[in-house]
């Protein structure tokens, strides 16, 4: 997979490409991040890449013409890239987009900056996106939480393909508690029953954990989840604010 930044700072993204997932998937070739600075798309000596608001009002824009000088460019080496920009009235990007995403074999994004871009660049644009409500000064950190949120749901980039499984809104629900050395902690002591040896009753344990942890902080996300027999029992239990144990005891698990 190939994504394409188009920024006026493309040395923002040198830190991301050193470290973790990111680093270990450019290394592998699992994925390439080509940034592609705007101002290389200019013709003056100042290399202006922003211009006055038509009409008056605050700020500055984005100009056309290098996004799309940048735009052709990428054509040229890119077949059929599919276009994003950052823009805060887009679609809210979550777990599905990034799933949408990385079956995708190049895409560009956009970073907008100022008070945005040229209305007109939108006619190359595929799909306006956001990643919260609330202002950033540019596209470049968005552009960064994309790429991270995709690059990580490539095959073969994790190192245990069992962790994407697991991960919150993975399937729509939040993740469940994980705990690690030493087994009590200043008094506080990790489930006796990720200790047992048990697997049945631990896979259990963790999805009723991850159900319990939904309702309790995004009970939005139960509504669009797709919930086995099973799991509606667990609700059940929770609704009531039982625990665990009640569960098993009531279900007469083993």
């Amino acid at each position: 997979m190939r994504f394409f930044v188009l920024t006026i700072f493309p040395d923002f993204f040198d830190c991301f490409k050193k470290y973790g997932i990111v680093n270990k998937a450019l290394k592998t070739g699992k994925v390439q991040i080509n940034t592609i600075n705007l101002r290389d798309f200019t013709e003056d000596k100042h290399r202006t890449v922003d211009d006055v608001v038509y009409g008056g009002g605050p700020g500055m824009l984005l100009k056309p013409e290098p996004i799309f000088k940048a735009y052709d460019y990428l054509k040229t080496v890119s077949q059929n890239p599919f276009v994003l920009i950052t823009e805060p009235w887009g679609r809210k990007f979550d777990q599905q987009f990034a799933k949408e995403l990385s079956q995708k074999e190049d895409v560009v994004i956009i970073c907008g900056r100022y008070e945005g871009v040229d209305e007109r660049v939108k006619t190359i644009v595929h799909q306006e996106v956001s990643i919260g409500d609330f202002i950033l000064s540019g596209g470049e950190t968005a552009a960064l939480v994309i790429m991270d949120s995709v690059i990580r749901l490539l095959p073969e980039v994790l190192s245990e393909e069992e962790s994407l499984k697991v991960d919150s809104f993975s399937d729509g629900l939040l993740g469940y508690p994980n705990y690690t050395r030493p087994a009590e902690f200043r008094g506080m002591k990790v489930p006796e029953i990720l200790l047992s040896g048990n697997h049945k009753l631990i896979s259990l344990w963790r999805r009723f954990q991850q159900l319990k942890r939904t309702y309790e902080k995004r009970p939005d996300l139960l509504e669009k989840a797709n919930l086995s027999l099973e799991d509606k029992k667990m609700l059940n239990y929770i609704y009531k604010g039982k625990d665990f144990e009640d569960y098993i005891k009531g279900e007469k698990i083993d």
